[in-house]
């Protein structure tokens, strides 16, 4: 099985080395291992390794595909390409090193075939990367869909963009829309990425929202819970006239059926009564009060001791 290679190990440079400190790197090592002068007793094989971490590194291409593998594996650990490698890169070309090859590891990665002489890639294609963000939009766009202009902020020396998306009716907390070839561009001709900005709600004044469904605390005077009342109800698609059973309990769900979000099936809106209680701040305000608790005789903790 091959070995992993730490190219930047090999080299001497850090992984954010800049193309002129590869360069330097190279000449200083291809100068110390060069079978031809170099005294060292595995002249040749150093010399090797240096021209395949250098043949790799010094390739825009081929770096940005040997970095995908990140940094968590050692030099010399038994390795195997992630399985979904051979979706990101496509053999084509020849390749013929000085050294008449390279190793297996970078076989694995690239294939014997994988590159042209010279860098230029010829052959090679990969994928650009998806990337993903997040937008918080009202609930009131998420009710009626539409067009909307978002700003990205550049990443990774990329220029900051403005792009416009269509949200779609209905849509919830933590959907996801994408966007195809709006992600990094690809390589060697291969496909650009797609973006993803996962949706989320904005925290609304009277709103609450569970999926599709949204709910509402409404207000009632004592009255009008007792006695039951038609009320003007606030809806995502504007007021509409809920009636109010007699002796409605503060707590009690009511429902209004797809009032809610839309979809297949649309959401449902339950209206949550309260019981708002007037303040007894004038005389007669307080002697309303003492008159109910005369006659009514009403105990609010009965059974509860």
């Amino acid at each position: 099985m091959p070995q992993y290679k730490d190219y930047y190990q090999i080299m001497g440079v850090s992984r954010d080395a800049s193309a002129e400190e590869l360069k330097r790197a190279y000449r200083k090592l291809a100068r110390k291992y060069h079978p031809d002068v170099s005294k060292e007793p595995d002249a040749e094989d150093r010399f090797k390794e240096v021209q395949e971490a250098h043949e790799v590194l010094k390739d825009p291409e081929k770096r940005a595909a040997y970095d995908q593998l990140g940094s968590n594996w050692r030099a010399g650990q038994e390795f195997r390409p992630p399985p979904d490698w051979g979706r990101n890169f496509q053999a084509g070309g020849g390749f013929s090193g000085e050294d008449g090859g390279f190793s297996d590891f970078f076989s694995s990665l690239f294939g014997q075939r994988g590159f042209s002489q010279g860098g230029a890639g010829r052959g090679f294609a990969r994928a650009g990367e998806d990337h993903s963000a997040s937008i918080e939009i009202d609930l009131e766009d998420a009710y009626r869909g539409g067009s909307r202009t978002i700003e990205l902020s550049g990443g990774r020396g990329a220029p900051a963009r403005t792009l416009k998306v269509n949200i779609p009716a209905g849509v919830s907390s933590g959907k996801r829309i994408r966007l195809t070839g709006q992600g990094s561009p690809g390589m060697g001709g291969g496909p650009a990425g797609d973006l993803y900005l996962e949706i989320q709600l904005r925290e609304h004044r009277l709103f609450e929202v569970d999926g599709r469904d949204v709910s509402l605390q409404l207000p009632l005077a004592p009255w009008e819970a007792a006695l039951g009342a038609t009320v003007p109800v606030p809806t995502l698609a504007g007021p509409v006239d809920l009636r109010i059973p007699a002796n409605a309990k503060a707590g009690q769900k009511l429902r209004l059926k797809g009032r809610g979000l839309p979809g297949t099936p649309p959401g449902d809106q339950y209206v949550v009564i309260k019981i708002a209680v007037p303040p007894a701040d004038s005389p007669r305000a307080r002697e309303l009060y003492e008159q109910m608790r005369d006659e009514l005789k009403f105990d609010p903790r009965a059974g509860l001791l």
